[in-house]
């Protein structure tokens, strides 16, 4: 098993539900200590250089109450900002997206270690939700995870695009898809209803690849 496979046991996860004003939402919860003090992985998620080295590039005004844009994906408000310790965003997708926050805590864990923990809120489709569970947004969570521990230790992914479609890839989300459904299992999700969701998001994010004739 490689390195970056292995990785998807170093992440523990979480699923529940939360009242807010615009009604039930989801919550997915997911920790990793990395081997880097504080500063350096607040840095690693504030930056914008770094940032595009293991996540996406971004731009905006970054800064509390300031707008940021993921390339192609995500943007939304800087609501929280308090370095080195809390990073809070509106995280908001397509034209309607509802409500979607993400928070980031980091917690010094001993001498150049800090625990990070990122938990996305979010009011989700009821159809969304019964078809994949957590794991429609918490595989992709776990990949960024596991690309901020790579940069956190010096390395990197040469060619995300090529990399996805790997074998390597396909073991990595397979597992983690895996393991937010024995999360949702552990929030109280029926076996029917976690063995559909786990069939669901592997199908999406791994599909099976086509046979060779």
């Amino acid at each position: 098993m490689s390195d970056i496979v292995n990785q998807i046991n170093d992440i523990h996860r979480k699923v529940g539900t939360k009242q807010i004003p615009e009604g039930e939402a989801r919550t997915i919860l997911l920790s990793r200590t990395y081997a880097a003090a504080a500063e350096d992985v607040w840095d690693a998620v504030t930056a914008p250089e770094r940032i595009s080295r293991w996540f996406l590039p971004v731009s905006g005004d970054l800064k509390l109450g300031g707008h940021y844009q993921l390339e192609g994906n995500a943007g939304g408000e800087i609501l929280r900002c308090e370095p080195p310790q809390v990073l809070k965003v509106s995280w908001l997708f397509g034209e309607d997206p509802g409500f979607s926050e993400v928070e980031v805590r980091l917690t010094p864990d001993g001498d150049g270690r800090t625990l990070f923990e990122l938990e996305h809120i979010a009011v989700v489709p009821p159809e969304m939700w019964d078809q994949f569970g957590p794991g429609a947004v918490g595989v992709g969570w776990d990949l960024t995870a596991i690309g901020l521990g790579l940069h956190l230790a010096g390395g990197s992914i040469e060619n995300p695009a090529a990399w996805q479609l790997s074998d390597e890839a396909r073991e990595v989300m397979t597992r983690s898809s895996e393991q937010w459904g024995e999360a949702y299992r552990a929030s109280g999700a029926s076996a029917a209803t976690v063995t559909a969701a786990v069939s669901a998001t592997t199908a999406f994010y791994a599909p099976e690849k086509p046979s060779e004739e």
